[in-house]
């Protein structure tokens, strides 16, 4: 169990090569004790981005605040706060604030070996079928 305000988690800069004013707080990850994914705060300063990539795994986003654009190779993609962003597996991808204030944005990746465990019952929001709660 963990319960923090975001700002009490260490906001880190983003140091892989191609990011230029990018940082991030890893809110819930394996060493919480989370088993399958990691959630993460993106914030991109005013012109800046994340590094132009492809992985293995899927990104989930929820924009929580400014505007930007996801850079693919199939053109940029504008998006702006309340929007949400899936990002499948081996999607060259990269964020790119193009408003002048500061970019914020969840990011929920599984973690690279999920621990296996046993599932109780199946989730009936999965795919998004029950909706009356």
């Amino acid at each position: 169990m963990k319960l923090k305000h975001y700002s009490d988690i260490p906001l880190e800069a983003v140091t892989m090569e191609g990011a230029r004013g990018a940082s991030i707080r890893w809110l819930i990850s394996e060493k919480d004790g989370a088993p399958n994914f990691a959630t993460r705060m993106f914030e991109v300063a005013a012109g800046g981005f994340t590094p132009y990539h492809t992985h293995s795994w899927e990104h989930e986003n929820y924009i929580l605040s400014g505007e930007g654009v996801l850079v693919t190779e199939e053109g940029d993609k504008p998006f702006k706060e309340g929007d949400v962003i899936y990002v499948p597996p081996f999607y060259k991808h990269s964020y790119r604030n193009t408003g002048s204030g500061v970019l914020k944005f969840l990011c929920i990746i599984p973690h690279p070996e999920a621990v296996d465990v046993p599932k109780k019952k199946v989730n009936p929001f999965a795919k998004g079928v029950a909706n009356n709660c």
